[in-house]
C-alpha cells in the first residue's frame, strides 16, 4: 500500500472519529437554547447529554467483536450511515423525549465506527514509528475534536437554530461514506468470533444504573430509596457482567488484559482524561453562558486554547513515546493537566489570559497523555484482539465522557441547590434550586426588580458550585497522576526481579 493512501485512509476513519467525539461536547453551547425551546428539565437536559455515552460506552464492547467477525470497513460503514441518519431525527426533535431517544440512535452508530476507527489504523500501519504518529493524531482529534464541539457550535448557533449541530454531521457522513467505500481495503473478518451481545447489555445496565442513582441523589427532590435500589442494580449488573466475562471462553473484554501494567494505566489514563475534559469544559461552557452573558461562539471560542493546545502536542507526544517509559508520560501528562487547572482556578477572579493559559496547559497535558494511553493499550495488547482493544479504549473514553458529565453535572446541581438563598419575600417556584438554567427561566415571567433579585442569587450560587468543582478535579487528576506513577515503579521492581 502507498504512503499517500495510508494516510488517506488515517484521514477518513479521523473524519468519523471527529463526528464521534464533537457530538460528545457540541451541545455544550447549544444547551441553554435547547433547554428553553424544547422545556428541558434539569434532569432532562443531562440525559440528553449522557444518553449518547452511556449507550456508546455498553455497545462498545460487543461492536468491536463485531468488528473482528464481520469486518473493519463494513461495521465502519454501517455505523457512519445510522450516525447520519440519527443526526436528522434529532436536529428536528419536537420533544426532550426524542431528543433522548435519537442522542441513543447516535451512540448505536458511534459505537459501530469507533473500535474500526483504530482497528483499521492497527492494520493500515504496519511500520512501528508511523503507526505511533497515526495512533497520535487519532489521540489528538479525540481530544481536540471533543474541545473544537463547543466552538463548532457557537458557529452555527451564531446563524442558525439548534438543530442545526447535528445536520452539520450529514454531508461529513456522506462524504467519508463515500471514500470509505473507494479507498479503504476490505477485511474479511474472522467469522467463528462470537458475538456476546447479552454481556454488552448487562455493563450498559450496571453504567445506567450507577449514573442515576448519583442524579437521583444529587437532585433536589430525589428518592433516597430510588437512588439505594438504582446502586443496587448497577452494582449487580457489573458482578454478573464481569462474572460473565471471566467464566466465557470468548469473553466480550478479555479481564486478563488489565494484568497488563502498560495496558492497564493506559486504560486509567483515557478514563481520567476524558472524565477532566468533558466534565469541566460542560463547567466552564455553561458558566461563560449563563453567568458571564457570552453568546455561543464567544463562549467556544474563549476555550479555543483547550483543544488547540491538544491538537498540537498529540502528534508530538506519539513522536517521541519511543524514547521514554510510556508510563511516565502517562503521568506526567496528568499532572500537567492539574497544573493547568490550578492555573485556571488562581486566576479566576483576576485574568481572563490566566484563564485561557490553564485551559491550554489542560489540553496540553491531556493530548499528550490520550496519545500515550492509546499507544499503550494497542501495541501491549495481543495483535489478534485488536478489535477488542480498541474497544476497550474506546469504552473508557466513554465512560469517562458520561461519567463526567453525569458526576460532576450532578455534583454541581447538587452544591448548586445547597447554595441557593432565595431571599425573604420573593415568591418563585421551587425549580428555581434545580439549576440555573431554570433559575433564568423563571425570572423571564417577573418583574424587573425581582428577577434580577433571583438572576443575583442564581448567578452566585452557581458561582460557588463552580469553584467547589473545579478544585475537585484537580486534586483528582493529581491522585490519578501519583496511582499511575506508584503502578509503574511496582511494574519496573518486578521486571528487574524477574530478570
Amino acid at each position: 500500500m502507498s504512503k499517500f493512501k495510508r494516510w488517506l485512509i488515517l484521514a477518513i476513519v479521523s473524519s468519523g472519529l471527529l463526528l464521534i467525539v464533537m457530538d460528545m461536547t457540541i451541545l455544550y453551547t447549544a444547551l441553554p437554547s435547547l433547554t428553553h425551546d424544547l422545556g428541558a428539565s434539569a434532569s432532562e437536559k443531562l440525559w440528553i447529554l449522557n444518553g449518547y455515552s452511556l449507550v456508546m460506552a455498553g455497545l462498545l464492547p460487543a461492536m468491536g467483536t463485531l468488528g473482528d467477525r464481520l469486518g473493519y470497513k463494513k461495521i465502519f460503514t454501517l455505523g457512519l450511515l445510522v450516525f447520519a441518519i440519527a443526526s436528522v431525527i434529532a436536529a428536528f426533535s419536537p420533544v426532550p423525549v426524542v431528543l433522548v431517544v435519537a442522542r441513543v440512535l447516535l451512540a448505536v452508530g458511534a459505537s459501530m465506527m469507533m473500535p474500526a476507527t483504530l482497528s483499521i489504523i492497527r492494520v493500515t500501519f504496519t511500520n512501528e514509528r508511523e503507526l505511533a504518529l497515526a495512533i497520535g493524531i487519532w489521540g489528538s482529534v479525540s481530544s481536540g475534536g471533543a474541545g473544537l464541539g463547543p466552538i463548532v457550535g457557537g458557529l452555527l448557533l451564531e446563524r442558525f437554530w439548534w438543530g442545526s449541530v447535528f445536520l452539520i454531521n450529514l454531508p461529513i457522513a456522506i462524504l467519508a461514506i463515500a471514500l470509505t467505500l473507494i479507498y479503504v481495503p476490505k477485511h474479511a473478518g474472522n467469522k467463528d468470533k462470537k458475538w456476546d451481545l447479552i454481556g454488552s447489555v448487562q455493563i450498559m445496565i450496571a453504567m445506567v444504573g450507577i449514573i442515576y442513582s448519583i442524579k437521583e441523589f444529587a437532585r433536589r427532590e430525589g428518592t433516597l430509596t430510588f437512588a439505594i435500589i438504582g446502586a443496587v442494580i448497577g452494582v449487580l449488573a457489573l458482578i454478573i457482567f464481569i462474572r460473565r466475562q471471566n467464566n466465557s471462553t470468548n469473553p466480550l473484554i478479555d479481564l486478563s488484559l488489565f494484568k497488563i501494567t502498560r495496558f492497564s494505566t493506559g486504560f486509567i489514563t483515557a478514563l481520567v482524561g476524558t472524565f477532566a475534559q468533558m466534565g469541566i469544559q460542560y463547567m466552564v461552557i455553561q458558566r461563560l453562558q449563563l453567568v458571564e452573558g457570552l453568546s455561543p461562539l464567544q463562549a467556544g471560542l474563549f476555550t479555543i486554547s483547550l483543544p488547540l493546545a491538544a491538537l498540537i502536542v498529540g502528534p508530538l507526544a506519539g513522536t517521541i513515546l519511543h524514547r521514554f517509559d510510556v508510563i511516565r508520560i502517562k503521568s506526567v501528562s496528568l499532572l500537567i493537566a492539574a497544573l493547568g487547572m490550578s492555573i485556571f482556578l488562581m486566576q479566576f477572579e483576576s485574568s481572563s489570559n490566566g484563564q485561557i493559559l490553564g485551559l491550554a496547559l489542560l489540553g496540553a497535558g491531556l493530548g499528550a497523555g490520550m496519545t500515550a494511553a492509546s499507544h499503550s493499550i494497542m501495541n501491549y495488547a495481543p495483535p489478534h484482539k485488536a478489535g477488542m482493544a480498541a474497544s476497550i479504549e474506546e469504552v473508557a473514553y466513554e465512560i469517562g465522557g458520561a461519567s463526567g458529565i453525569a458526576i460532576i453535572g450532578s455534583m454541581s446541581t447538587l452544591v448548586y441547590t445547597l447554595s441557593m438563598k432565595i431571599p425573604a419575600g420573593l415568591q418563585v417556584p421551587p425549580i428555581v434550586s434545580d439549576s440555573l438554567d431554570e433559575a433564568l427561566l423563571v425570572a423571564e415571567g417577573l418583574p424587573i426588580q425581582a428577577a434580577e433579585t433571583l438572576k443575583e442569587v442564581g448567578r452566585a450560587a452557581f458561582e460557588q458550585s463552580f469553584l467547589v468543582i473545579i478544585a475537585g478535579v484537580t486534586a483528582f487528576l493529581v491522585v490519578a497522576s501519583l496511582i499511575i506513577h506508584l503502578a509503574g515503579a511496582r511494574s519496573k521492581k518486578r521486571e528487574s526481579a524477574e530478570v
